[in-house]
């Protein structure tokens, strides 16, 4: 046996002396700011809205090659993996504008704006940076993005998050997927996530385990069909307001927002589809595409929301709208 020497004694005695400090949590807020310089994430969907991560379309888009029709009303690369919906390709010059009309709305808000590195070569889908990143108490987690065409697109966000300095609490590994654009809070301690083809079983283990250190539930909504993310059906606008086609979304899942107090806007069957894909910037106060019928807009209105609309038919052409082209890093508390 090793005998101890003194010089191990007196570090014994340094060591207790200064042990290790699990509390506070590392999502304190004054640890955050002595440590990470701000109180960076989200744990809500409503709160004003302070730092998002955005991507202007580029020259990635051009990877559209519109000789190359497909049988269902699109272009693709089953190969490469891009495909494009509609008549027409991409008007990138009419995605920039509105693209930059919208990040003129957020800035009049007073929301600062960060945009993603440089894109992955080829990446035509990186405008739509929710589904690459999501804000959690004290940080961010990286997605694993299933589609061939979106794989890629995370090593951009994770540089500009690492560029800012803000946490990254988790990567998604192993054979999990998931796009940010299926998850959603519901309250601070309640978060969901929609179950398709772009967030399976294991993507939402591991978002539930990061979350679950936080004292935070995440529930899973299976969506039906081909539907891809909860936000083109459900979307919160105050911390008891959501707007939503419940016909669309399982009865379990209203039920539960019932219970919490969460009343529904249903949507209209004359708006525009894209409608749901909105934008809270603050409690009642939501930026939402040109299209909203009459009636939800005198819905909204009955319970004090305002509403800041902007053109984003050229970007929804991409597959994506203004929740989609948005990952919050910052929000108020509510």
């Amino acid at each position: 046996m090793t005998a101890i020497t003194e010089t191990d004694w007196r570090y014994n005695q340094l060591i207790k002396l200064f042990p290790s400090e699990a509390e506070p949590a590392f999502e304190d807020e004054d640890q955050l700011r002595r440590w990470w310089g701000r109180k960076w994430g989200c744990t809500n969907d409503v709160g004003r809205l302070r730092v998002v991560l955005m991507h202007r379309p580029g020259e990635e888009v051009n990877i559209v090659d519109t000789s190359k029709r497909l049988e269902n009303n699109a272009f693709g690369d089953q190969q490469a993996g891009w495909y494009w919906r509609g008549d027409e390709g991409p008007d990138l010059a009419g995605m920039q504008a509105q693209h930059d009309a919208y990040v003129a709305a957020l800035r009049a808000e007073g929301v600062e704006v960060v945009f993603i590195d440089a894109p992955a070569r080829d990446r035509m889908k990186t405008c739509y940076t929710r589904d690459s990143v999501v804000a959690i108490g004290g940080g961010a987690m990286v997605m694993r993005l299933g589609p061939r065409i979106r794989r890629g697109e995370e090593l951009p966000a994770t540089r500009t998050l690492a560029a800012l300095g803000c946490p990254i609490l988790r990567t998604l590994s192993g054979t999990a997927v998931a796009e940010g654009g299926s998850f959603s809070w519901l309250t601070p301690t309640l978060a969901a996530t929609g179950i398709s083809s772009r967030t399976n079983e294991e993507g939402a283990t591991q978002i539930a385990e990061v979350l679950r250190s936080q004292g935070v539930e995440l529930l899973r909504v299976p969506l039906t069909g081909y539907r891809l993310h909860l936000d083109g059906l459900f979307v919160m606008i105050a911390p008891d307001l959501a707007i939503a086609n419940s016909a669309l979304l399982p009865f379990w899942f209203i039920e539960k927002l019932a219970a919490l107090g969460i009343e529904v806007v249903e949507l209209c069957p004359d708006d525009e589809s894209w409608i749901t894909n909105s934008l809270a910037v603050a409690p009642r106060r939501m930026i939402m595409p040109e299209g909203v019928s009459p009636r939800t807009q005198d819905r909204l209105d009955a319970r004090g929301v305002e509403i800041i609309t902007v053109p984003y038919d050229k970007m929804n052409s991409g597959g994506g709208g203004l929740h989609c082209s948005t990952a919050p890093l910052i929000r108020d508390e509510v």
